[in-house]
């Protein structure tokens, strides 16, 4: 299988594999059960599948087949197959569950495609497969509009275009929000309850400085990263586009890329967060995810699914 996929339930991975042949895609049924029960026991989780499927298959419902079995990567590290839903048959499940704990996960499968983030993902997957990527000039804020444009056309009416109103993120509790590299006058002002990115009338100006800045060494390009995470310069979508922004400095660059599914979220959300001061956690944590496996789809694929898991509220 080349197209692979994670999505994430309460932080729990339900990894799942496309079926060209059938046109859908099929999903790990121990990680379904896994994500169901927050279960950390992998292998307790793997023998209440064998006891769920048992049952069921007794209740004369037919989850899986031998047909069904695709190579999922164990906990060993090793690809091994292993029985895999479709989507009719995930729903199937949860709703003939023994417990109750199954309905938010019903919840959330069945209207997560659905979302304007299920659907952004779904152009996200299509923007790296596409090779538009290879077309852009990187570290400009042009080629970060036509990313941001790509993901959030349709969804956003604001999609590609830069804000012209001052925007910020409260209840995170910091005394100064300010830049590593930009002057003081460039627009950024003290808060008590939120982080306030660059006020509107300055945005431009500090777009002009941001995409001025250097990238040709792996420092420079995360500085350059940071300053634009502080200018914020959409109204939504910043995160997801800045973040395929960055890789594809460092692809252009220096012939590396981020493995993001090696990053944690809370130690990235984290980093951001001290880098309006500080960019050493977030360079720290980039630094040991790098990679040189820049033609490798699945890498991509992975970290348009990482990306999207750090957008996710808890």
């Amino acid at each position: 299988m080349s197209k692979k996929s994670i999505r994430f339930f309460n932080d729990r991975e339900v990894r799942a594999v496309w079926d060209e042949e059938h046109s859908k895609w099929w999903f790990s049924a121990v990680d379904v059960v896994r994500a169901i029960n927050d279960e950390d026991d992998y292998k307790k989780v793997r023998n209440y599948w064998k006891y769920l499927k048992g049952k069921m298959a007794k209740d004369g419902i037919e989850l899986v087949s031998v047909t069904n079995h695709f190579k999922f990567q164990a906990p060993d590290g090793k690809q091994r197959a292993a029985d895999a839903l479709d989507a009719e048959c995930v729903q199937t499940l949860a709703k003939n569950y023994p417990n109750n704990r199954a309905r938010a996960f019903l919840e959330w499968f069945t209207y997560s495609d659905n979302t304007i983030d299920g659907q952004s993902k779904k152009k996200a997957y299509t923007l790296v497969e596409s090779g538009l990527l290879d077309t852009m000039k990187p570290g400009t804020v042009e080629c970060l509009r036509q990313i941001h444009a790509y993901l959030f056309g349709g969804l956003y009416d604001f999609a590609g275009q830069i804000r012209t109103k001052t925007i910020w993120k409260p209840a995170i509790k910091r005394e100064q929000i300010c830049s590593n590299n930009l002057p003081s006058v460039s627009g950024f002002d003290k808060v008590k309850d939120g982080t306030l990115f660059c006020r509107a009338e300055y945005l431009m100006q500090n777009l002009k400085h941001i995409e001025a800045m250097p990238e040709s060494t792996f420092d420079e390009i995360v500085n350059k990263y940071v300053e634009m995470n502080v200018a914020h310069p959409f109204m939504e979508g910043n995160g997801r586009s800045t973040r395929i922004w960055l890789d594809l400095m460092f692809k252009k660059r220096l012939k590396l890329c981020v493995d993001w599914s090696l990053i944690d979220k809370k130690s990235y959300l984290a980093a951001m967060r001290s880098s309006t001061t500080d960019a050493s956690a977030i360079r720290a944590l980039l630094g040991q995810a790098m990679t040189d496996r820049i033609d490798d789809r699945e890498i991509f694929m992975k970290g348009i699914d990482y990306s999207y898991y750090y957008e996710q509220t808890d």
